[in-house]
């Protein structure tokens, strides 16, 4: 599949636009959250392009890949607080927005947990990979090619 366009370079004042607000946001969200949010979304919105960057950079910033893969079903899992199941309750509903809107519980939840300013800078966050995941996809941004790491050759066990 061939992108379309560069976002960044055919509006390069939007592209800096929209990067002003992921700074902002990341300023303001410890690194594993954002994470979370952010390869959430992007499961849902289907950009590939996000997710093998931010499953990218979980990893390398100590995330395990336990959690990563248990995101596509976190509901079920408990390998996440109460404060991160809030804001995916959050991501989910914005994300899926036409499905149910954001109901009153999940919003609870997450100003119970992050306060009114924290529950505005998750709300931010989650705009913001929305945003991005649906540029990325409409564009068909494609992830980097990197070269695949060499398996680990295991030890034969003997008897």
């Amino acid at each position: 599949m061939e992108q379309r366009i560069d976002f960044s370079k055919v509006v390069p004042a939007g592209f800096r636009a929209v990067y002003g607000v992921e700074n902002y946001v990341q300023g303001k969200l410890d690194h594993t959250l954002s994470h979370l949010i952010k390869i959430r979304a992007s499961m849902l919105n289907g950009c590939a392009f996000c997710l093998d960057m931010h499953t990218t950079d979980a990893l390398k910033q100590g995330e395990s890949s336990q959690r990563l893969f248990g995101l596509a079903a976190w509901r079920e899992s408990s390998f996440y607080d109460e404060r991160e199941r809030a804001a995916l309750a959050l991501t989910d509903a914005v994300t899926l927005l036409e499905r149910t809107g954001v109901p009153d519980d999940v919003w609870d939840a997450v100003v119970e947990h992050f306060g009114e300013e924290g529950a505005a800078d998750v709300l931010l966050a989650i705009g913001t990979i929305n945003l991005w995941t649906r540029l990325n996809v409409a564009t068909r941004k494609q992830p980097m090619e990197q070269p695949m790491e060499q398996p680990v050759e295991q030890p034969v066990l003997t008897a």
